[in-house]
C-alpha cells in the first residue's frame, strides 16, 4: 500500500520545476537596458528621472554637510590636476564652489535654531572658495592667507585645517625647490665668470654660436671651476679634409700639444695610402679673419691659441691635418673657397 501511494504521486508531481516564460530580446534592447544601470551608463543624457539607483548614487556623492561636500569634490579635483585632466578637474572644482554657495537642507523638526552670521558665512565660504581655487594652482601665498582667514571665523573647521596643512607642506617644498635653483644657478655663475677670468688672463678668444655642436659631456673647462689658475683643457677635432674624415678629443690640456695626441691617432684605419704619421703631416689653424696658420705639432695649445690671431668657437680647438706632400695644394683650394685668390 505504501508503495502504490508513492508511485501515485510520483506520478501527479512533475520531474522539473516550471520557470517563468522567457521574454526574448534582440540584442539591441539588451543594450539599452543595460545601459539604464549605473555600471554599465554612458551617458546621463536620456536617463529617466525615476532611476532608483542612479538617485541613491547621487545623494552618496551630495551626503554631508556643505563643506563635506566641497572638499570632497575639491580633492577629486587635485587628483585629477595630478593627472592633468583639466576638463574633469575645472567640473569638480566648479561642483565644490556650487556645494559650497548651495541650498542649506531643512531642519528637522526638533532641531535647535542657532543663529549664523550671515556675513561671516559668507567670508568663510569666499574663503573655501578661493582657497580651492588658489592650492592647485600653485598660488600658496593665495591659498594660505584664504586659509588663514577663514579660520579667524571658525578655527575649528576641519576642511580649512586641511587645506592649510597642505598648503603649507606644499609651501616648504616648492622653497626647498627654489633654493636649490638659485643655488644651481649661482654656482654655474661662478664657474662661467671664473672661465671667462681665465681666458682673459691667457689672451684666449672665445666665442659661441646660436647653434654650438653636441659634443655631449665635453666642454673647455678648468680643472677647478673656482680656480683661474688652474689648468684649462679644451675638446679638439682633428680634420683631415683631403680624406674628409675627423678625429675628437674630448679634453686636451693646455700644456698638451698636437702630437702628444697624433702619437696615438696615427696611422688610422681609414688611411690605406699611408700618407698620415706623425712625421709625415702638417697641422693648419684657421684664423679669426679667414686665413690659415702653421700650427707646430710640438707647440703648446696655450701657445697657439694666446697670439689673439685663432679665437675657439663654442669651446672647440679646430686643427686641419694635412700630409706634407699634398699641403701645398690644400692650402691652394683653401683660399679658392674663401676667395682670397
Amino acid at each position: 500500500m505504501a508503495t502504490g501511494s508513492v508511485t501515485g504521486l510520483e506520478e501527479k508531481m512533475p520531474m522539473t520545476a516550471e520557470l517563468p516564460p522567457v521574454q526574448h530580446k534582440t540584442a539591441d534592447q539588451l543594450v539599452a537596458e543595460m545601459k539604464k544601470m549605473p555600471l554599465f551608463m554612458t551617458s546621463m543624457d536620456d536617463m529617466d528621472e525615476d532611476n532608483v539607483m542612479l538617485e541613491a548614487i547621487k545623494a552618496l556623492v551630495y551626503e554631508g554637510t556643505r563643506a563635506e561636500v566641497a572638499d570632497n569634490f575639491r580633492v577629486q579635483g587635485n587628483d585629477c590636476v595630478k593627472t592633468k585632466q583639466w576638463r574633469e578637474a575645472r567640473d569638480y572644482y566648479s561642483k565644490a564652489l556650487a556645494a559650497v554657495k548651495g541650498p542649506q537642507h531643512p531642519l528637522p523638526p526638533d532641531a535647535k535654531v542657532v543663529e549664523i552670521d550671515e556675513e561671516a558665512e559668507e567670508k568663510q565660504e569666499r574663503t573655501l572658495e578661493e582657497a580651492c581655487y588658489a592650492n592647485p594652482l600653485d598660488k600658496v601665498p593665495e591659498a594660505l592667507d584664504a586659509c588663514q582667514s577663514g579660520l579667524k571665523f571658525d578655527s575649528a573647521n576641519s576642511a580649512l585645517q586641511l587645506l592649510l596643512a597642505k598648503v603649507e607642506a606644499r609651501q616648504a617644498h616648492l622653497a626647498g625647490l627654489e633654493k636649490t635653483r638659485k643655488d644651481r644657478e649661482q654656482r654655474t655663475a661662478r664657474r662661467e665668470a671664473t672661465l671667462r677670468l681665465a681666458l682673459k688672463q691667457r689672451n684666449i678668444i672665445a666665442r659661441r654660436t646660436v647653434n654650438p655642436p653636441d659634443m655631449e659631456d665635453a666642454a673647455m673647462k678648468l680643472t677647478d671651476p673656482l680656480d683661474p689658475n688652474s689648468t684649462l683643457s679644451f675638446p679638439m677635432i682633428l680634420l683631415y679634409p683631403l680624406q674628409a674624415q675627423s678625429d675628437f678629443v674630448k679634453a686636451c690640456g693646455e700644456e698638451e700639444t698636437i702630437a702628444q695626441h697624433l702619437n696615438y691617432i696615427l696611422p688610422t684605419p681609414w688611411d690605406e695610402a699611408r700618407e698620415y704619421s706623425l712625421q709625415s703631416v702638417e697641422c693648419y689653424m684657421e684664423t679669426i679673419q679667414g686665413g690659415l696658420i702653421k700650427a707646430g705639432k710640438k707647440v703648446s695649445i696655450l701657445k697657439l691659441l694666446e697670439s689673439g690671431k685663432i679665437e675657439v668657437v663654442d669651446g672647440l680647438v679646430k686643427v686641419n691635418v694635412v700630409p706634407k706632400a699634398r699641403a701645398a695644394e690644400w692650402i691652394d683650394d683653401f683660399k679658392r673657397r674663401k676667395g682670397k685668390t
